[in-house]
């Protein structure tokens, strides 16, 4: 079995853990427009930031994904893992994910957009590198 290389992968497991940061930024708009806050409007406009630079990256992702021939599929999720099937140009690389594992994924992709989105002026980062 022929796995996919490094870069691929990269590209694959950001679109994935990027995704599922929206997810959870979308999930915390809902919260905080329906929760108990005085004052949403801060909140709300940083979470619309986040979430709109986390889809123009995502939206670059899927075309660089497309170009590649590269896609992630969802095969199982219990409890303790989830397990996702990479694939690229006939090739596949199965990985299984210790859910915890991938809540510290996205919690540092949550906080690099929220970096970017306070001070866009900084130089671009990745909790990854």
């Amino acid at each position: 079995m022929r796995y996919l290389n490094k870069d691929e992968l990269q590209i694959a497991s950001r679109f994935l853990f990027l995704s599922m940061a929206i997810v959870v930024i979308e999930q915390d708009m809902k919260h905080i427009q329906k929760g108990g806050f005085k004052i949403k409007e801060p909140y709300t406009e940083l979470l619309e930031k986040m979430a709109s630079n986390a889809t123009d990256e995502r939206r670059q992702l899927r075309k660089t994904m497309k170009d590649k021939k590269i896609n992630v599929v969802t095969l199982n999720k219990n409890e303790s893992f989830s397990s996702f099937l990479f694939l690229c140009q006939g090739r596949e690389e199965k990985r299984n994910y210790f859910n915890p594992a991938i809540r510290k994924k996205v919690e540092a992709i949550i906080q690099e957009l929220m970096v970017k989105a306070l001070y866009p002026d900084l130089p671009a980062f990745s909790a990854n590198a």
